[in-house]
């Protein structure tokens, strides 16, 4: 447990977290969708009446707390920000929020959370399907030249450092690890990137499911297979933490740069609640002792996206169904 704040009323809120220091628990506890972390206000919670037009999931009956979800790879490091982001807004607001570490995305499909980090891929697939459930509000800028000021992200192809490919075209006929088939950064992009050279009859020898970027970045590190494509946002942060990964691979290419996923508003929350949600995640960063606790997931400010924003991930989904290479292999 710990106080929430660090803005003039620490030590007034009350935060309780359920954070693992296990990178192995990334995604929380399997079935129970129990929040990993709550924030309530002090004393009453005067953002309260934002939630009465908020429709709940069951039975429709208003909500008392805005409940977040998270789809995304977690390690402590990102946890963290999820953490701080449902804190910020559940402050700035003044209603309860909490956090759930999701194991699956039945749970997305279900529209059971107010807010969603989710994955750019599902949130395209599902939009296909006709589960347009949520609205994209905002997106993170991550901090580095690379990314020049806009809400993107890169899939990294890592190899063993000791190994001699020097090229993603260097891997043809070799072993690979993805982390989830719903993953953009991990999967998606590179069957898109596989379309666009022309093999789509079998690229790889062997393709594994790691399960999570961190355990495909360490198959890599063990040489258990030859390489990966990583979330760039996930991979910066995990050699930093673990420089003894960082001396067993190294990148050879960057496939995108792709729109980063987004925060996600559910349409059952009212727009004038989606737009404050809106206007926190915009702000957000103009604080200072925010701006600090952001700076370790990598991430400098929040933009304004829409869904238009997500035309790049359409575009590359179209072309891989155009090519019927729905599998990567």
């Amino acid at each position: 447990m710990f106080l929430g704040g660090g803005n003039g009323i620490q030590g007034l809120a009350m935060a309780t977290s359920q954070r693992s220091t296990d990178t192995g628990s990334g995604w929380g506890r399997a079935g129970d969708r129990e929040p990993a972390f709550t924030w309530v206000p002090p004393g009453p919670a005067t953002g309260a009446a934002l939630l009465e037009g908020v429709a709940g999931v069951h039975d429709g009956a208003p909500i008392d707390r805005l409940r977040f979800g998270t789809y995304l790879a977690s390690n402590v490091t990102t946890l963290a920000f999820y953490e701080l982001v449902t804190e910020e807004i559940g402050r700035r607001l003044g209603l309860p929020t909490e956090l759930v570490v999701e194991t699956s995305y039945e749970s997305c499909e279900k529209d059971q959370n107010e807010v969603c980090f989710v994955c750019s891929l599902p949130y395209v697939t599902f939009e296909r399907r006709g589960l347009d459930i949520a609205v994209p509000v905002a997106a993170p800028v991550l901090l580095g030249e690379r990314y020049g000021g806009r809400p993107i992200y890169f899939s990294d192809v890592i190899v063993h450092r000791d190994s001699a490919f020097g090229s993603f075209h260097d891997l043809r006929g070799k072993s690979w690890a993805y982390n989830e088939p719903l993953s953009w950064s991990g999967y998606g992009i590179t069957r898109y990137h596989l379309v666009t050279l022309g093999e789509t009859n079998g690229f790889f020898e062997n393709v594994v499911e790691a399960g999570f970027h961190h355990e495909a970045l360490r198959m890599v590190a063990r040489g258990e297979v030859d390489g990966s494509a990583i979330d760039s946002q996930v991979l910066a942060i995990e050699l930093r933490e673990h420089p003894d990964l960082a001396e067993q691979v190294r990148v050879v290419e960057a496939l995108g740069p792709s729109t980063i996923q987004p925060v996600a508003v559910s349409r059952r929350v009212p727009h004038d609640l989606r737009e404050a949600i809106r206007e926190v995640l915009l702000t957000m960063a103009l604080d200072p002792a925010v701006r600090e606790r952001l700076a370790p997931a990598i991430v400098e400010r929040f933009v304004p996206v829409d869904a238009r924003s997500y035309d790049d991930i359409r575009m590359m989904a179209d072309a891989c169904e155009a090519e019927g290479f729905l599998e990567l292999r």
